[in-house]
C-alpha cells in the first residue's frame, strides 16, 4: 500500500524500504534457526522463483518497448473494440505488461480527438491488463509461478480457454453498448473519421520475432522435462532452468542491440518500472517463504482455521479459492497471492492438475482475473493510469477506478462462480 498511501517517500526510498523489511525478517530468522537456514531461504526465493519471474518480464518488457505501432485512424467503436480484443489476445502470448506498453499508446491516439475516453482506458485495465493474461503461463506473473512450480503450458491454455474467452467477450459486449452511447455524442471525431484515410504502420518487427523466441523458449522449458537436476543445501538446480533463463537474457540482450534508440524514445520507453518491479518482487518473494511453509503443513499449521474454512468434509469448496485469491489480488498483488492459495490447497502440481483441476483453475482465475478491481491489483494497471493522464485523460481516482470494477467486474465474477464452480 505504501506506492498509493506514501507515493513521494515510495518512490524516493522503496529500496531502502524494501531492504529494511527484508532485514527485519532474516535477521530474527537467521538468530532463531541459525544464518545456514536465512541463508538457504534466500537463495532458494532467488534462484528457483525471483530469477525466472524477473527475466521473463524483463525480455517481455524490453521486446514491447521497442514496438511502435503508428496510426491516423480515430477511436471509433469498431477500432476501440479491435485494439481491445487484440491487445486481450496478446496479453496472453506476451504478458499482460508487454500488450499493455505496446498498445496503450496507439489507443490513446486514437481516441485523443473523442470528448469520452476514459472508459477506453478503464476497459483497457479489465481486458488487456488482466483477463487476457489467464491465456497461458507467459500471459500474467502468477500463472508463470505456477508454471515453475510444475503446472503445465497446455494445462493452463486449455483449462483457461473457456474462461477467459467468456468473460472478454461479455466485457466487450458492455463496451460496444457504452461506447456506441458515447460516439454518437462525438459529432467532430465522427466527422474526422470519415474524412482521414486509415493506415497502419508498424516498426521494431525484429522484436516480434524476438517475442516469438520467448515464447518458444518457455514452451520448450516446459515440454522437456528429462534434464538433469542438482540439489545443494535444499535448493533445486535444474540445467534446463538455467538454459532458459540464459536464453531470455541472450534475447532481451539482442533486443537491446537491434532496436533503434529513436523507437523506444518514441514509445518514452525508460526502466523506472522495472527497477521498481525488481525492487519490490525480491522483497515479495523473499519474506512470503514462511507463510507459504506454514500453508503447506494444512490443519497441522498455524493457519488451520483458514484451512479449515475453505474445506468442506476434506474437499476443497472451489467457489471460495476463487473469491478469497481474487480479492486480495485485487487489493495486495496477484503474484504472491496465487503461490499463497496454491501452497494453501497444497502446494503440488502434478497432484493438483490430476485430482483437483477445479480447484487449480479456481485459484488461476482469480488471481488473474480479480487484479483488475483496483489500480494496485496488477503492475500493469498503475502503468496505464500513469500513461493515460500523461496524454491529459481524466482517469478516475482510486475509489473512482473502483466504482467501475465493482459495478462491471464484480457481477461478471458471480457469473464465472455459477458457470465454472
Amino acid at each position: 500500500m505504501c506506492p498509493m498511501l506514501l507515493p513521494n517517500i515510495w518512490h524516493k526510498h522503496s529500496g531502502k524500504i524494501i531492504g529494511l523489511w527484508c532485514s527485519l525478517f532474516l535477521l530474527p530468522l537467521s538468530w532463531r534457526y541459525g544464518i545456514s537456514t536465512g541463508i538457504s531461504l534466500t537463495l532458494h526465493a532467488l534462484i528457483e522463483e525471483y530469477i525466472p519471474f524477473i527475466l521473463l518480464l524483463l525480455s517481455l518488457y524490453t521486446l514491447s518497448g521497442g514496438i511502435v505501432i503508428q496510426n491516423n485512424n480515430i477511436g471509433s467503436v469498431r477500432l476501440n473494440i479491435s485494439l481491445l480484443a487484440t491487445g486481450t489476445l496478446l496479453a496472453g502470448l506476451m504478458g499482460t505488461t508487454g500488450a499493455a506498453m505496446l498498445l496503450i499508446r496507439p489507443l490513446l491516439r486514437a481516441n485523443a480527438h473523442r470528448h469520452h475516453c476514459t472508459h477506453v482506458v478503464v476497459f483497457f485495465i479489465f481486458l488487456v491488463a488482466n483477463i487476457g493474461g489467464g491465456l497461458t503461463p507467459l500471459g500474467d506473473p502468477p500463472l508463470f509461478l505456477g508454471f515453475l512450480k510444475g503446472i503445465g503450458f497446455q494445462w493452463t491454455l486449455s483449462h483457461m480457454l473457456i474462461p477467459v474467452l467468456v468473460n472478454t467477450l461479455v466485457l466487450l459486449l458492455v463496451f460496444f453498448c457504452i461506447d456506441s452511447y458515447l460516439w454518437k455524442h462525438e459529432p467532430k471525431a465522427t466527422s474526422v473519421a470519415q474524412q482521414t484515410t486509415a493506415s497502419l504502420t508498424i516498426q521494431g518487427k525484429a522484436n516480434l520475432v524476438l517475442l516469438l523466441a520467448v515464447t518458444c523458449v518457455i514452451l520448450f522449458s516446459g515440454i522437456c522435462k528429462t534434464a538433469p537436476v542438482w540439489h545443494v543445501y535444499g535448493i533445486e538446480i535444474s540445467l534446463l532452468a538455467w538454459l532458459r533463463d540464459g536464453l531470455l537474457l541472450i534475447i532481451t540482450l539482442c533486443g537491446l542491440k537491434l532496436t533503434p534508440e529513436k523507437l523506444r524514445r518514441q514509445n518514452d520507453f525508460n526502466w523506472a518500472p522495472m527497477q521498481e518491479v525488481s525492487k519490490l518482487f525480491i522483497g515479495i518473494f523473499i519474506t512470503i517463504a514462511p507463510v507459504m511453509a506454514i500453508l503447506q503443513l494444512g490443519t497441522s499449521g498455524d493457519f488451520q482455521v483458514l484451512v479449515q474454512l475453505i474445506q468442506h468434509n476434506g474437499e476443497p469448496v472451489n467457489a471460495l479459492y476463487f473469491w478469497m485469491s481474487g480479492l486480495l489480488s485485487g487489493f495486495l498483488d496477484n503474484a504472491p497471492t496465487y503461490l499463497v492459495f496454491f501452497n494453501l490447497a497444497g502446494g503440488d502440481a502434478e497432484i493438483l492438475m490430476q485430482y483437483f483441476p477445479k480447484t487449480l483453475l479456481a485459484i488461476s482465475m482469480g488471481s488473474v482475473f480479480m487484479g483488475a478491481l483496483s489500480y494496485i491489483g496488477n503492475a500493469p494497471n498503475l502503468m496505464i493510469k500513469a500513461i493515460a493522464e500523461q496524454q491529459r485523460v481524466i482517469m478516475p481516482s482510486f475509489f473512482g477506478y473502483m466504482g467501475w470494477s465493482v459495478t462491471l467486474l464484480i457481477p461478471l465474477f458471480v457469473l464465472d462462480t455459477l458457470l465454472f464452480f
